[in-house]
């Protein structure tokens, strides 16, 4: 029996990149899965090649959207035990007088507002019976760097806001447990992109180059895969983690103990 048979997972950004290889792992250990995000070809694609698992399209800064997809959640699979707020963009790296608003609220709203939103509306299908909510932060959520001040700010809200949740649900007895994963460097599409976004402003050196440099500051040698984090999800999302809530879990290859 799969660590999480009977249960049923939320995953949101889920049609590829670390959402995909979440949404696989989980479902690999028995949980229905339902998979939602904007790239609607993809995420079709995905839950195509597996049984009890569901696509919905859905824009993440949509309180709406949100509660349509919980209740086709509830539909297909009769509740709701486990979230993943994964969906997240990263900023084009840019100096802070040169952010404009328009910049700072797209990123903050879809790294940490949708964050909020997940979270608010999963509680009434979670607390009658308990769950698992796990929040993907980043390690720019614990330490800084140039160019990127919106992202940090945002990924820094979503390990607190984590922390916060926590204790205000166990305070309540609803037997939801909250815990926010932090990835480091991961070879992503998504990490590519921001590595060209850094290259192209100047941060960072050629792409190539970025990613050499990454990987000799990582302790364990090697950038991260996306089995790596889905690992990490997969045991908070698990009973196995059943007295833990309120915590930041690294996953960096030692990148951010130096």
């Amino acid at each position: 029996m799969g660590r999480l048979e009977g249960k049923t997972a939320f995953v949101s950004g889920a049609a590829r990149g670390l959402g995909a290889e979440m949404a696989r792992i989980l479902h690999a250990e028995g949980a229905n899965v339902m998979v939602t995000d904007i790239l609607q070809e993809e995420g079709e694609a995905l839950v195509h090649a597996h049984e009890n698992m569901r696509f919905v399209t859905h824009d993440v800064l949509d309180e709406e959207q949100w509660k349509a997809a919980y209740a086709a959640t509830k539909e297909a699979f009769g509740g709701l035990d486990i979230l993943v707020n994964n969906a997240g963009i990263a900023h084009d790296a840019t100096v802070m007088e040169e952010t404009s608003l328009e910049q700072w609220r797209k990123v903050v709203g879809i790294d940490l507002d949708a964050v909020f939103l997940g979270c608010k509306h999963a509680i009434p299908l979670m607390k009658e019976k308990g769950g698992s909510i796990v929040n993907i932060s980043s390690i720019y959520g614990i330490v800084g760097s140039a160019g990127q001040a919106p992202y940090h700010a945002a990924k820094g809200g979503v390990r607190l806001l984590t922390k916060a949740m926590a204790v205000e649900m166990a305070t309540l007895e609803y037997g939801i447990r909250v815990n926010s994963v932090h990835p480091g460097f991961v070879v992503t599409e998504l990490v590519r992109e921001g590595l060209k976004r850094a290259v192209d402003s100047g941060f960072m050196p050629g792409e190539n180059e970025a990613i050499d440099m990454l990987t000799m500051q990582t302790p364990l040698g090697r950038l991260g895969a996306p089995r790596d984090i889905a690992n990490a999800v997969l045991f908070l999302a698990s009973d196995e983690s059943s007295w833990v809530t309120g915590t930041e879990l690294v996953v960096d290859g030692g990148y951010t103990a130096q």
